[in-house]
C-alpha cells in the first residue's frame, strides 16, 4: 500500500484520469473530492461491498475485505 500525506487543496493522481483532492480536513475526518471517466466506478467501501454480495447472490463472499477482481474489472 502506498500511504501519502497531503494538505487541504492537494491532490494526487491516479493513473491519467482520476483525481483525489482533500477538500477538508476537520478532526479525525477527512473529505474527499473525486475526478473520474464516468466509465470508473467510485463508491465508498461498504457500498462496493454490499453491491459485491448482491452480484454473487447474497452469499458470503471469501474475503470481503478484500474482494477479488473478475477477468472482466
Amino acid at each position: 500500500m502506498l500511504v501519502l500525506s497531503r494538505q487541504k487543496n492537494e491532490s494526487i493522481m491516479i493513473g491519467d484520469d482520476v483525481e483525489i483532492t482533500i477538500v477538508d480536513v476537520r478532526g479525525d475526518k477527512v473529505r474527499l473530492g473525486i475526478t473520474a471517466p464516468k466509465s470508473i466506478s467510485v463508491h465508498r467501501r461498504e457500498i462496493f461491498d454490499a453491491i459485491q454480495r448482491e452480484k454473487a447472490g447474497g452469499k458470503e463472499l471469501d474475503n470481503p475485505a478484500h474482494p477479488q477482481k473478475s477477468a472482466s474489472q
